[in-house]
């Protein structure tokens, strides 16, 4: 008998490879899967609990998995939240992450400027380097 927890991990690893298969798409947008892509992929995979045979396959088929598409500016934010909290599992994001979350977060339909905005606070905030007054906004709100 499935418990609310297996039902709940069955879901987050649901969402873990939507993720993961929408970064995959982005790496690949431009042709075949280079090198240092791929170390990236490796790092998203580990850090996203991505199975090494779910990522051969992903990478191999990726197209045959399905992007979820979000209409919503909050659930826009909540999978960008939820991708944030997922990197962050190791408290760090390099420069080859970064850039690729800044091309996943406008693949999810936010504007280029705004969206290397969000990455920008989204890195401050997961990374601890707010203000006081950015603190007490967010306490507020």
């Amino acid at each position: 008998m499935m418990t609310i927890a297996d039902i709940y991990e069955t879901s987050r690893h649901r969402v873990n490879i939507a993720h993961f298969t929408a970064i995959v798409h982005l790496a690949a947008i431009d042709g075949e899967i280079n090198q240092a892509e791929e170390r990236v992929l490796i790092r998203f995979a580990r850090k996203l609990d991505i199975t090494p045979k779910e990522y051969k396959e992903i990478l191999k088929n990726h197209d045959e998995f399905p992007c979820i598409a979000i209409n919503s500016y909050e659930e826009r934010l909540k999978h960008i939240f939820d991708l944030f909290q997922l990197i962050y599992a190791d408290q760090a994001i390099d420069e080859p992450e970064r850039a690729l979350v800044v091309k996943y977060v406008i693949a999810l339909g936010v504007p280029v400027d705004r969206a290397e905005e969000i990455v920008k606070k989204s890195i401050n905030i997961f990374e601890g380097n707010i203000s006081f007054t950015q603190y007490q906004y967010l306490l507020d709100m």
